[in-house]
């Protein structure tokens, strides 16, 4: 697994992580794209951003991310306990004074799924009764995210029924990454605005310092072509690399399951980058890169901000004809998926800590991807 680090955004020590979390230390920066805000130019004077009033907390889910995203904001992370009870049930303690402070909270509700969401929750409540004047949750990863309507006759859609949890636990606002459907935003009402940030613009700053030869966006299926067409527009802006675009059409059997791909458009001769939200069991990722290459694809790669990596996703990714599948740092990797030469992971943090930096001096959100 190679881990990829893009985009100093503040200068400051780093501290480390504050009572029962883990002390997971920031990747160190290297030198790679710059962004354009204010941060950056904090970072090449060597000045810390203002975030006076701010703080940071995060749970349990991904403390590495939490780490660099307050690294990158030139801040320790609040300290805070987030354990368990003999019983199973979540525990929390904040240990310091949030009154009248603009708290943000760190926290995918990745797997185990229900823990993390539980975590979040009460983490949330806890800031509301202890008077934080804003409670903003950072979810890079929103969980339940893929029930966003009703497939069928008596199901839930349980990416409304998340929503309504943290608006009844008193968020104030939501920072996501690449929520799996775009409309998941509306299903908080209009007091708690919802950010939902472009992972796909850390993804084209890496796939734009690579040679690729002939380069073609891919889209695993119809709903995705948008976002193809996005990355494939960043590549051309930032890197003047006039990619195609094609579309993999693919009839499923069941969830998890396809029976039939189809590609509309060429990839021959081909670098194809598959562009997709999430990869769960990577079972359709593979059996796409068995089409790419049997209709003369050269080299097969993926992006994706999300890597669930469930069941046998890794031994699928290691036996399939994918060069690599680069993920974001959204979500942990385990050990197993790290020792995966094929995965690469790109951390988001400075695209987090930039949203973030921005919110709290009240500036454009919509300006970080123009």
């Amino acid at each position: 697994m190679t881990y990829w680090f893009g985009g100093a955004l503040a200068v400051g020590a780093l501290g480390s992580m504050d009572v029962a979390q883990t002390e997971a230390e920031a990747a160190p920066k290297v030198d790679s794209l710059a962004s354009t805000e204010a941060v950056a130019a904090s970072a090449r004077s060597g000045k810390v951003v203002k975030t006076s009033g701010m703080k940071l907390f995060s749970g349990n889910a991904n403390t590495r991310l939490a780490a660099e995203i307050a690294g990158q904001l030139g801040m320790n992370l609040g300290k805070i306990t987030v354990s368990r009870f003999a019983d199973g049930e979540v525990n929390v303690m904040v240990h310091e004074n949030v009154r009248g402070k603009d708290v943000y909270i760190v926290q995918p509700t990745c797997s185990p799924v229900n823990e993390n969401l539980m975590e979040l929750l009460l983490m949330v409540s806890t800031m509301r009764r202890s008077s934080a004047r804003r409670i903003t949750a950072v979810i890079p990863y929103y969980g339940y995210a893929r029930q966003d309507r009703k497939m069928q006759a008596r199901v839930p859609i349980s990416a409304a029924d998340v929503a309504r949890l943290l608006e009844a636990m008193g968020v104030d606002r939501v920072v996501a990454v690449d929520l799996h459907c775009g409309q998941i935003q509306g299903f908080f009402g209009p007091r708690v605005p919802v950010d939902n940030l472009d992972g796909g613009t850390v993804g084209v700053s890496y796939f734009g310092d690579k040679d690729l030869h002939n380069p073609v966006i891919v889209s695993p299926d119809a709903g995705g072509v948008y976002r193809a067409k996005k990355f494939r527009e960043g590549l051309a802006q930032k890197y003047d690399v006039d990619a195609g675009l094609a579309m993999i059409i693919k009839q499923r059997a069941r969830a998890n399951e396809v029976d039939r791909m189809d590609l509309v458009g060429s990839v021959v001769d081909s670098d194809v980058v598959i562009v997709d939200d999430m990869i769960d069991t990577a079972g359709t990722l593979a059996k796409a890169a068995d089409v790419l290459v049997a209709n003369g694809a050269r080299r097969v790669y993926s992006f994706a901000s999300h890597g669930l990596f469930s069941g046998p996703a890794n031994e699928r990714i290691s036996q399939s004809k994918l060069e690599e599948v680069v993920v974001l740092n959204t979500i942990p990797l385990t050990p197993a998926h790290e020792a995966n030469a094929k995965i690469v992971q790109l951390s988001v943090a400075p695209l987090i800590a930039q949203a973030i930096y921005n919110i709290h001096q009240k500036k454009s959100i919509s300006a970080l991807f123009k």
